[in-house]
């Protein structure tokens, strides 16, 4: 039995007394209704839909910038594949190049910022709403996608500042400010200060408490009920540990922490995937039907098309440009290359590990048609019918990975720690670059945002504090908004790149270093 604590506070006004649960309760509804009513409607404009539709703009935003980028560089993302791969082996890397991390560390660190709680849920919600069909859409929209990364993360190289200790800064603050003034166009200024507000905003928030918050809730449903301030200051002692090396100390980790927490979630997929081997045929046949008939889809068609290419769009974040961040630091002096290995990583998270999520769901079989709807809905433990929607994305996987392998929510929990943990790390770094870019460099104020992400670490474990999270997650997405106008200016700029860097690599002049 928990025994009610007198504040001072409650004693001085004679108020009734609170249990400790019941004070974090009262505070969280405090800070939600503050917070909702002051900036709900930031929240609704960049989430919104079009006019007379249900297909959020920001998404087309997004996509429709991604299907530009493909267009314009000529299918960058399925011709120069097989060179980002020999990049990422570091066949072209020559260690002398100024920077701070190899071609893989770069990508690593980057993947771990993109591939995470989006992957295990955010699938099942796309698929639930949307139908095996939305899988399709959302395949399309990670290979758009890669065009997208492929032109943000070469400017962040270009543009990057390099210092005499070897660090560097580089991202879409850097190329709109320097990029912009390169070509003679007002306002990059601006739009860079814009960019570093929204993504310090969304490093505390949807880069940090999100993930503090979700990995707490994964725990409980495994060890039960305990303060979150418990995992939230075990995660901010950890994480701090690792940030406070810097970004070498970030790659260190990352290079290891993301190929594992890939391996253990996608090989567990394959697993179950193959022991329904003969379900495959019939899974990809659901998916290209759903795709153009949109069968037991509110919507039909448009309504698979909708939940897949926004699920891609938050899952990957091609065009939100803090990618950019991480492969700005990248050892190389040829910026194009860094783009071209950055196009792998929307295939990664996207066409690689959010297919494999939705193949498990579907070949299990954890949707069942509603008889009286036609609609597709969650068939928990084969009886109960619950409509999906966002709170059920968690358990759809869960239900679907459970019904092949018993015991799977300790391998689910492991993974959601370890996809919190590389999130909070990379975003720990955008904020960082973020927070220099308006503030200067230097070591004080670098620990300084260190100390405070850390801070917001505990306070998102233990807090429930939804209008914060949802005002962080609009913040990221505000970030695409003004990335996206800057590359529109500056992507001349990364086709003069690409033409010389093909030119000198046919001629010869580039060679391998190994």
């Amino acid at each position: 039995m928990k025994h009610a604590v007198k504040t001072p506070l409650a004693a001085l006004f004679a108020l009734p007394a609170l249990s400790a649960p019941a004070l974090a309760q009262s505070i969280d509804e405090t800070v939600n209704e503050v917070f909702a009513n002051s900036t709900g409607w930031f929240v609704s404009l960049i989430f919104s839909n079009f006019p007379g539709t249900s297909f959020p703009w920001i998404v087309g935003w997004l996509v429709i910038a991604a299907t530009v980028f493909t267009i314009y560089f000529g299918l960058v993302q399925l011709r120069w594949v097989g060179h980002s791969i020999s990049l990422v082996k570091g066949d072209y890397s020559d260690p002398n190049d100024a920077g701070e991390v190899s071609h893989f560390q770069a990508l690593a660190t980057a993947l771990s910022g993109t591939v995470g709680l989006g992957n295990i849920a955010g699938v099942a919600v796309a698929i639930g709403i949307g139908g095996p069909g939305a899988t399709f859409w959302m395949i399309l929209a990670g290979l758009l996608g890669m065009a997208s990364k492929f032109t943000e993360c070469t400017l962040g190289v270009k543009y990057r500042n390099e210092y005499p200790d070897g660090k560097v800064s580089g991202g879409p603050m850097y190329y709109l400010s320097k990029g912009f003034k390169e070509r003679g166009i007002f306002g990059g200024g601006i739009l860079a200060v814009l960019f570093s507000i929204f993504c310090i905003l969304g490093a505390l928030g949807g880069g940090n408490m999100f993930q503090a918050n979700q990995a707490h809730a994964q725990l409980t449903n495994v060890f039960g009920e305990y303060p979150g301030y418990i995992t939230g200051l075990i995660m901010a002692a950890v994480v701090f540990a690792v940030i406070v090396g810097g970004l070498k100390s970030i790659a260190r980790v990352t290079e290891k922490v993301v190929p594992f927490m890939g391996i253990l979630y996608v090989g567990t997929a394959l697993i179950i995937i193959l022991m329904n081997f003969d379900q495959i045929g019939t899974a990809f046949g659901r998916i290209f039907e759903g795709a153009f008939t949109g069968l037991g889809v509110a919507g039909g068609m448009v309504g698979a098309l909708i939940q897949g290419f926004r699920r891609a769009a938050f899952s990957n974040e091609a065009g939100v440009g803090s990618a950019a961040i991480a492969h700005s630091a990248v050892r190389t002096k040829e910026p194009i290359t860094e783009g071209f290995v950055s196009l792998l990583e929307p295939f990664i998270d996207t066409v690689v590990v959010c297919t494999m999520t939705a193949l498990v769901i579907i070949i299990t079989d954890q949707l069942i048609t509603d008889p009286e709807t036609g609609l597709f809905v969650l068939n928990e433990a084969g009886t109960a019918i619950q409509t999906v929607g966002d709170n059920t994305g968690v358990a759809l996987t869960s239900a679907a990975f459970q019904s092949s392998i018993d015991g799977f929510k300790y391998i689910l929990a492991v993974a959601v720690i370890l996809f919190a943990f590389s999130t909070m790390l990379s975003w720990s770094y955008y904020g960082l670059k973020a927070w220099t870019y308006l503030f200067g460099e230097g070591q004080t104020k670098e620990l300084i945002f260190k100390l405070i992400f850390c801070v917001f670490v505990v306070i998102g474990a233990a807090a429930s504090l939804g209008p914060v999270i949802d005002f962080s997650d609009a913040a990221i997405f505000a970030m695409a908004v003004v990335n996206i106008l800057g590359l529109y200016f500056l992507m001349p700029i990364v086709k003069r790149e690409l033409q010389s860097y093909a030119s000198r690599l046919r001629s010869g002049e580039i060679k391998k270093y190994k």
